[in-house]
């Protein structure tokens, strides 16, 4: 998501917010790991077989990065943007040449399993939708910005914008439309896939949005042994066979 715009937005944040002092964690410590909430499964069950004591904290990549920012301990962060890695990084809150792209992801249309829906084309389905759409808040959320580059890209966003019910993060809207409260969303496939009370209804083509890419660094100031171990543990075969057993794609991909 390299939209030039948007750079400049996360550029203005960063000169407008305090940049916390990042202190190093003892060798020993607990690791603490900030991670997009559409990792959450995959990543639970990564750190459930780590050597280390491990802390998470999972949420939308856009509140990670801003509490980062603020100073939160973080260890090892695993987002769901790039371009909010990008922010961290000209911050100079990274460690220096730790950042890698980790796995991927795509976007699907969803509503509610019980429904009669039937799979189709998502331009042919948005533009028949008789209630709001759920999504990830575009003005920050990655998988709402994704969202809106499609609906832009399908030529859908003026029309349907006002009728978006936004979300705090992709896990949300999921919720959203698990519950009945709206008749669709447009959520990561790997969130879909968790959930049986809603129905995949149609995917979107790539090339309607950036790659939906998920980067990971270490903090600055954190490079320590017992971090490197999970950075590695996630990269590593392991890991990536469980981030693609959740329907995460291989890092190869992008």
């Amino acid at each position: 998501m390299q939209d030039p715009a948007r750079r400049r937005l996360l550029a203005g944040l960063a000169l407008s917010m305090p940049m916390a002092r990042v202190a190093r964690a003892s060798a020993d410590g607990p690791v603490t790991l900030f991670a997009a909430a559409s990792l959450t499964d995959a990543l639970t069950e990564i750190v459930a077989g780590a050597d280390h004591e491990i802390r998470t904290s999972f949420a939308a990549s856009s509140t990670l990065s801003r509490q980062i920012a603020a100073g939160a301990p973080a260890d090892l962060l695993m987002l769901a943007s790039p371009v909010w890695m990008d922010w961290l990084e000209d911050a100079g809150l990274l460690s220096p040449d730790t950042r890698r792209m980790a796995t991927s992801n795509r976007l699907v249309l969803i509503s509610p399993a019980g429904d009669a829906q039937s799979p189709g084309e998502a331009p042919t389905l948005l533009q028949n939708v008789p209630g709001r759409i759920a999504v990830g808040d575009p003005d920050h959320v990655p998988a709402g910005i994704y969202a809106q580059a499609a609906l832009i890209s399908l030529g859908l966003w003026e029309a349907l914008s006002p009728r978006l019910a936004r979300a705090d993060n992709s896990r949300a809207a999921l919720a959203l439309v698990a519950r009945g409260e709206a008749p669709f969303g447009i959520v990561y496939e790997t969130d879909a896939l968790i959930e049986p009370r809603v129905a995949i209804v149609a995917r979107f083509d790539p090339a309607t949005h950036p790659p939906i890419r998920y980067p990971l660094a270490i903090a600055k100031g954190q490079d320590r042994p017992a971090v490197r171990r999970l950075y590695a543990r996630i990269l590593g075969d392991e890991g990536q066979a469980i981030l693609a057993a959740h329907g995460f794609a291989a890092r190869e991909q992008g």
